[in-house]
């Protein structure tokens, strides 16, 4: 009989440890998969953590760098699953240089993430947030607090896959016309009325309202600059629910000041990392100027990279993931035509 799969499971939180135990009951109960949940996130100091383990899963803060997968490779470690669809913070080439297989996570409820950029764009343009601090202080005046009515405004989409289509879809129900961007135009998309693909600048300057939901690349970084902002109509709202490194912080926080940008609602920020999912309340300060400096904006939104939680969405990652660990590791070889086909669809390296 086949050993079980030794699963080490990195930067697992509170909020989804339940999902991760159902999700592992199964392969558990018959002595498939050993899954040990670690806390903190999977990076060069942790990296020892795995030693012992024939797989880990890390999540979008951990640091997969060439130096980790040496590491893991030496520990034994065949597989690096990720509970996430993008795979920017690992190092591919690496990977594959170790013979390590890299799992991803390549979709798992697209509308959880496009009802929450959605959420932030009302909640952005109408202010609800200083709204409701107001009303809980016993202010209630509504001046500082006007916004539009999104019916026939002209909304921007850059990056037209399943999170962007469900997000198009929304809009479209509001009465919002949708430029769109996307290097692989999607025929689905195309079709949709009321909505059609432009090219970046058209996007920039003709939008009311622009959300991203592109991946993070060399191409992708800092999409959102100096130049790119001056682009955009005066006054636009802003919403990043995909990766931080898409805005230049530092520039978005210029075109805040300026006016440029009216409202922005940001899931992401680009120097999460050791600051989100985590718990600084204690802390005398945010070292972070620039997060601190966003924070001071009434105009801006700033959430903790939570587009995702939804019971559906943590539903399908944990079971995914333990999927692609049972698949493509040595625990499982006779899984079915169908079941491995979606693993290795699943599967970057």
């Amino acid at each position: 009989m086949t050993s079980a799969t030794r699963l080490a499971v990195f930067s697992s939180m509170a909020h989804e440890r339940a999902f991760l135990s159902r999700a592992a009951a199964p392969y558990e109960t018959d002595g498939q998969i050993a899954m040990t949940t670690i806390g903190v996130r999977l990076d060069a100091q942790t990296v020892g953590l795995a030693a012992g383990y024939d797989a880990v899963s890390a999540f979008v803060n951990d640091h997969v760098s060439a130096p980790v997968l040496y590491r893991l490779r030496d520990f034994g470690v065949t597989h690096v699953a990720l509970r996430s669809a993008g795979f920017n913070n690992v190092d591919i080439a690496a990977a594959k240089d170790a013979g390590i297989i890299v799992s991803r996570i390549p979709e798992y409820s697209p509308h959880a993430v496009a009802e929450f950029a959605a959420a932030l764009v009302l909640a952005a343009n109408r202010r609800i947030v200083p709204a409701v601090q107001r009303v809980r202080q016993g202010n209630f005046t509504l001046n500082g607090l006007v916004g539009f009515d999104l019916y026939e405004k002209t909304v921007g989409v850059v990056g037209t896959g399943k999170i962007g289509q469900a997000f198009i879809k929304i809009m479209r129900g509001f009465g919002c016309q949708v430029l769109c961007y996307d290097p692989f135009p999607s025929p689905v998309v195309a079709a949709i009325p009321g909505c059609r693909y432009v090219g970046l600048d058209e996007l920039f300057s003709s939008s009311r309202v622009i959300s991203l939901h592109c991946p993070l690349t060399p191409d992708t970084t800092h999409l959102i600059n100096a130049k790119s902002l001056e682009k955009m109509i005066d006054g636009v709202l802003l919403v990043n629910t995909s990766r931080g490194a898409l805005i230049n912080s530092i520039d978005l926080i210029r075109a805040i000041k300026s006016r440029k940008v009216g409202a922005a609602g940001l899931d992401v920020y680009e120097y999460e990392t050791g600051m989100f999912f985590e718990d600084h309340s204690a802390d005398e300060f945010i070292e972070d100027k620039w997060f601190s400096r966003l924070l001071s904006f009434n105009n801006v939104i700033v959430t903790g990279h939570q587009g995702f939680l939804t019971t559906e969405a943590l539903t399908r990652i944990c079971e995914t993931t333990l999927l692609n660990v049972h698949v493509l590791s040595a625990s499982d070889t006779n899984a079915n035509a169908e079941t491995r086909a979606i693993c290795e669809h699943n599967r970057i390296c």
